[in-house]
């Protein structure tokens, strides 16, 4: 009985939910600023933030726009390999993939950055199988192999992942990031390799299904992504949950969008996703000009510090309930100039409106990622 019953405590210790901290870096903007190298890649590389979701647009089976990690700034770490070799990665609700620079990688991009070494980790296992995702400026190509990922307390075993041989351009080179954590669903991961997570749940890994992400507001620490549990503290406001409308990214339905009281935008419903490797608002171009004016910005975005005081909200109205971001949110300040955290994009027509609610809608709500009824909760922050 006693042998039992340290049996089942063992196990139940096993899947208490693991909570991994976020630290906030300076962003892949701010290090292009700082090297001078920022005007000059915008306008050698042009992009549309639709791309990570339409394929199509990037000519590609999978796409992940670099571009979309430019404002970026939340990073955790996990490991990988026995014994551990150590990676920052970006948790990322919108793609799939999980990939690391490799020592094979020739790339000037991996130069400064951490590398896999598989002849260093006894329980590697190697595959002949290849893995290409496609970015603005390039793609990341390497090889897939099986290894021990360990992410907080929780230790994936024969975890599936890209060893990246070459990255695209020199951008890589500034990244303050290593590699990519996806969390999305398997359908749309490259090559088919299982996601993180998925493994997580089919090993018995996490006490439930799901997962909840916290994000602090400016620079105060804090932030965390939590596998198998949510975290009480951050629900007292009650928890909205929301159905998927598709299991490929978290993409949820939503009815339409306010700035104040007055209706600018998705009059006819449209799709948002909710997505933690995306920093800003991205948002169909028309609707982005119609904010720009609600708001009383110039066509950059661009709007006076001093008038941000007196901003309205912005609304979305999701499964009949509407959830705000106000000024103090969604208006980025850097060296004394404002501009809305808001950024434009083309989807295929036939594709109808998408919306992607990245970090400046995730930072006011406690969002929860749940697997097992295929929903999103979204519970306000104070």
């Amino acid at each position: 009985m006693k042998l039992l019953l340290l049996l089942g405590l063992v196990a139940l210790a096993q899947c208490l939910p693991s909570k991994i901290p976020l630290r906030k870096m300076k962003s892949l903007r701010q290090r292009l600023e700082e090297q001078g190298l920022l005007e000059h890649f915008l306008k050698q590389h042009p992009h549309n933030q639709a791309s990570k979701y339409f394929p199509v647009l990037a000519g590609t089976t999978s796409s992940e726009p670099l571009q979309n990690y430019m404002n970026v700034s939340y990073y955790g770490t996990i490991s990988i390999g026995t014994p551990a070799q150590e990676f920052t990665v970006i948790f990322d609700t919108g793609s799939s993939n999980l990939w690391v620079p490799s020592v094979y990688c020739s790339s000037r991009a991996c130069e400064n950055h951490k590398r896999f070494n598989p002849s260093e980790s006894s329980t590697f296992v190697s595959t002949n199988e290849s893995v290409s995702i496609a970015y603005g400026t390039g793609s990341m190509t390497g090889i897939l192999g099986y290894d021990t990922v360990t992410v907080s307390s929780i230790q994936v075993a024969n975890q599936i992942f890209g060893l990246a041989e070459t990255e695209p351009g020199t951008i890589f080179y500034y990244s303050p990031f290593d590699g990519i954590l996806g969390l999305a669903f398997p359908s749309i991961s490259s090559s088919g390799a299982t996601p993180v997570f998925d493994n997580m749940m089919s090993q018995g890994l996490v006490a439930e299904d799901l997962f909840s992400v916290y994000l602090s507001k400016d620079d105060k620490s804090g932030s965390f992504v939590l596998f198998g549990g949510i975290d009480p503290a951050y629900t007292t406001n009650g928890i909205s949950w929301i159905p998927l409308s598709a299991e490929t990214y978290w993409q949820i339905t939503m009815e339409r969008v306010f700035v104040g009281e007055r209706s600018v935008a998705c009059y006819f419903s449209c799709q948002a996703i909710v997505d933690t490797g995306t920093s800003l608002l991205a948002v169909p171009t028309l609707a982005l000009k119609r904010i720009y004016k609600a708001l009383g910005a110039n066509s950059e975005g661009e709007i006076s510090c001093s008038a941000v005081s007196s901003l309205p909200d912005v609304a979305f109205k999701i499964n009949g309930k509407k959830f705000t971001v106000p000024a103090n949110a969604y208006v980025i300040e850097s060296d004394g100039f404002c501009s809305l955290g808001f950024e434009g994009m083309d989807t295929p027509t036939e594709s109808g409106e998408l919306w992607i609610l990245g970090d400046v809608f995730i930072r006011e709500y406690y969002v929860i990622f749940d697997r097992a009824n295929n929903k999103v909760g979204l519970s306000p922050l104070a």
